[in-house]
Parts: C-alpha cells; structure tokens; sequence
C-alpha cells in the first residue's frame, strides 16, 4: 500500500488525540461516559491509534537515513529505564496539572510525587521514549513517527498548561505555587513510591522480553 496506510495511520492518530479533548466533545462525552469512562474509552482508543501507527510505520517503504550502530540499542536501554519508572510513578495517581489523573480532588502538593519532578511525567515518558527509538529506526517512515512523537510531547505540556489554566482558573497557579514550595524528596519518599519504582523494574524486564515477539527485534542484539 505505499506510504497510503502510513498516512492514514498518522492522520487517525492524532485526530483521536486531539477531537476527544476538544471543549466541545469532551464535556458532551463525559456526560454520556462518566469521568472513568470517558478516561477508560480515550485511553483505549489512544492504544489502538498507536499501535495501527507503529504497525504502519514497519510496513511503510524502508527508505534509510543512516545505518544501525550496536550503541543505538545502548542509547535504548539506558533511556527505557526512567521511560518505565517515570509511567509506573505516573499512571492512576492524581494530577490535576495534567492529563489523566485518576482522583485529582485528592491531590496535594506537598505529597505531590513524581508531580514535584514534572507536572506531565507521562509526557517526559513519551518524549524519552520517542528520542530513544529515533536512532536505532534510521529510516523515513520510523524517523517521522518517532520524532514526531517527541515533539509532539514536548509542545503537548505547553498546550496542556494553557487548558488547565482556562479550566482551573487561579487555582491553577496557587498549585504550581505549592508544588514549587514543597520539599524534592515528596517526589519519592513514600512507601507506596517504593512499590511503584518496583513495579517500574519488572515492566523495563518485561519489555525487553517481550520487545523480540512484538516488534520482531531483540534490543540486546
């Protein structure tokens, strides 16, 4: 199918990523949803979008850019690692300064987590993730996937500071005032942190073991 399936594939991403979240639907989804599951059907419509791109992206022509090096793997492996602690500290835990935080009334800035570090860690973990895979992947189709995942992560927290902004109004900056205020060592000094970072391990092991029956390449090659 040429760069066709490619494409289309890159057009239904970031349409499922932006129409969802727009003032207008949103609002009118989550009153048919409910909050979980406006959260729950966005998120798995966001897995199916970015697996149909990464899919596409092997199948598109291979036009390469540079050759592959054995330290590009190195590269990966060294950044997987806070890519997993960074989603393991991230995912279901409030985050009202963000997208997808899970009970957000219950958020508190001098317990903040891995919040006090940034305010979009599941962004960072995007762009890490992204930059990580661009050298290994030397070829049109990966390069244009990857790096614009990584753009797309680093200007996404712009746009999201502006929503919340809107939405929360001088909330907003009285939160990133105390977050500012509270001690770094909120960031990782509980016990519920320490089974996070845990957790953060066992899925950089399980990646690796599965990286080789789901993309067709081990990374320890």
């Amino acid at each position: 199918m040429g760069w066709f399936e490619f494409n289309a594939a890159c057009l239904a991403f970031f349409l499922t990523h932006s129409i969802p979240v727009r003032p207008p639907v949103r609002p009118w989804l989550q009153a048919r949803l409910g909050q979980t599951g406006f959260t729950v059907a966005y998120s798995l419509l966001s897995l199916a979008a970015l697996g149909w791109i990464i899919g596409a992206a092997g199948r598109a022509p291979h036009v390469p850019l540079w050759p592959w090096a054995p330290w590009h793997n190195h590269l990966v492996l060294v950044l997987m690692l806070p890519v997993c602690l960074l989603l393991a500290l991230s995912i279901a835990r409030p985050n009202p300064l963000s997208f997808g935080g899970a009970r957000n009334a219950d958020f508190d800035p001098a317990r903040a987590g891995v919040v006090r570090l940034s305010r979009h860690p599941l962004l960072l973990a995007l762009a890490l993730w992204a930059a990580a895979h661009v050298l290994p992947n030397g070829d049109v189709a990966h390069v244009v996937l990857f790096g614009t995942f990584a753009l797309f992560a680093v200007f996404g927290g712009r746009l999201v500071d502006r929503r919340k902004r809107r939405e929360m109004g001088p909330e907003w900056q009285r939160t990133i005032n105390a977050l500012a205020a509270a001690p770094l060592t909120s960031a990782l000094a509980t016990p519920a942190q320490g089974v996070r970072l845990v957790l953060g391990a066992v899925l950089y092991t399980a990646l690796i073991a599965a990286h080789p029956h789901l993309f067709g390449v081990s990374p320890l090659q």
